[in-house]
């Protein structure tokens, strides 16, 4: 599924991926990347695929999905989550076990271990089953950030697993999507979310994808 995912286009530089989900007591099921070895892919996006796993499932809820992407403006100073990026740390000592050729396998040293971590930009999405029960999260990193969320999104859609309930997005069909309304103001250098879950846009194309990646399933 994520390489089915990454080969489609998602609006970012066509780069390898890694991957990771998390069961709903952010326990790290799997990690995975495309791509024929490891090394094809940025190395340090292996543990930033954790860390949106984590931040995916630590802040959505069985009534209510948040994505990464979605906590990008809310977590700016003046943001109604502002700090949320500083808690919850990452388990460096889990993060950094050896040996590296087992990054990416069923022997990935994450694997069965709390990773923590909080990431607030886009490719992090919370996982629903069929019953509607949030069941974990998936991570992916390694492209721009948008088109991490445009992989991740399209990962899920093939798992089955993006039975969401409710979001913020403000689009019914796609409640956890990533929002674009960040709108530059006079005299600021950076501008602001109308909804207050805004991401900043990445690219032409990778805007444009976002209102047309699949709708959740009920």
């Amino acid at each position: 599924a994520l390489t089915l995912a990454r080969n489609q286009a998602n609006g970012g530089f066509n780069l390898d991926m890694w991957a990771t989900v998390v069961n709903r007591d952010g326990l790290v099921c799997a990690v995975a990347f495309t791509g024929s070895d490891r090394g094809q892919q940025w190395p340090g996006s292996r543990v930033i695929s954790a860390q949106k796993a984590n931040t995916a499932n630590a802040f959505s809820l069985p009534g209510l999905a948040l994505s990464t992407a979605n906590l990008y403006s809310a977590v700016q100073p003046g943001g109604s989550l502002y700090g949320l990026q500083h808690s919850n740390p990452v388990n460096t000592a889990v993060a950094y076990l050896g040996p590296a050729t087992n990054f990416g396998t069923d022997s990935d040293p994450m694997v069965a271990h709390r990773i923590g971590g909080v990431n607030v930009f886009g490719g992090g999405l919370a996982l629903y089953n069929s019953a509607h029960v949030l069941v974990g999260a998936i991570g992916v990193s390694g492209d721009s950030s948008c088109a991490d969320h445009n992989i991740a999104w399209r990962t899920r859609n093939d798992l089955g697993l993006d039975h969401v309930p409710a979001g913020v997005s403000g689009d019914p069909g796609r409640p956890d999507n990533i929002v674009y309304d960040i709108t530059p103001q006079a005299g600021q250098q950076e501008g602001v979310s109308v909804s207050g879950w805004g991401h900043p846009k990445c690219s032409p194309a990778a805007t444009a994808l976002a209102g047309s990646l699949p709708v959740t399933s009920r």
